[in-house]
């Protein structure tokens, strides 16, 4: 059992958080990647980190198949070469030798903020995931609100505003493309 604290040992610790004090903790490089690309949890980028990994481990071990399993390691390649290009984690499905270079930043640029900005949709991340978690984007006929979603390729071109979105109304307003129907709408 541990005594109460004394007034003034919890006003020394009062902005420590004793709980979770390993979160707090990480590499350098860890932390300028949350702020590069404005990840709100430090356990997204872990994840992140755990999947490249592991894409990594696997096309290792599948370039160091013996010979005897060359099929089976073409066959292999080709399917995590063309799942990861579909996922838009790699550019080109031509060897494994972009595999086993894949880093956990890949992920990061995956995002739907880190999209937004790519596709010109918003000027930098720190708009981009205020947008997406104001509701203003959607994909497809969903409207996301979770900054965290990896978009794939083949959705990409699927990323626009919400139709009852002020930013979609001044866009149109701008471009000189809204409908006078939208007005009375």
């Amino acid at each position: 059992m541990v005594r109460k604290l004394k007034y003034h040992e919890q006003k020394l610790l009062r902005r420590l958080e004793l709980v979770s004090w390993e979160a707090a903790a990480g590499s350098l490089a860890e932390v300028k990647a949350l702020r590069r690309y404005r990840l709100g949890r430090r356990e997204d980028y872990v994840q992140y980190k755990a999947l490249a990994r592991t894409v990594r481990a696997l096309a290792r071990r599948l370039r160091d198949l013996g010979p005897a399993s060359a099929a089976f390691r073409a066959r292999c390649a080709a399917a995590l070469l063309e799942k990861l290009y579909g996922l838009g984690l790699v550019n080109c499905r031509r060897s494994l030798a972009v595999c086993e270079s894949l880093s956990a930043a890949a992920f990061c640029r995956r995002r739907l903020p880190c999209l937004l900005v790519k596709l010109r949709m918003a000027q930098n991340l720190r708009h981009a995931v205020t947008f997406v978690e104001q509701g203003h984007v959607r994909v497809g006929p969903e409207v996301v609100t979770d900054p965290a979603l990896l978009v794939p390729r083949a959705v990409e071109d699927f990323i626009t505003w919400v139709d009852a979105s002020r930013l979609r109304q001044k866009v149109l307003d701008y471009n000189q493309e809204r409908d006078d129907f939208d007005l009375a709408a």
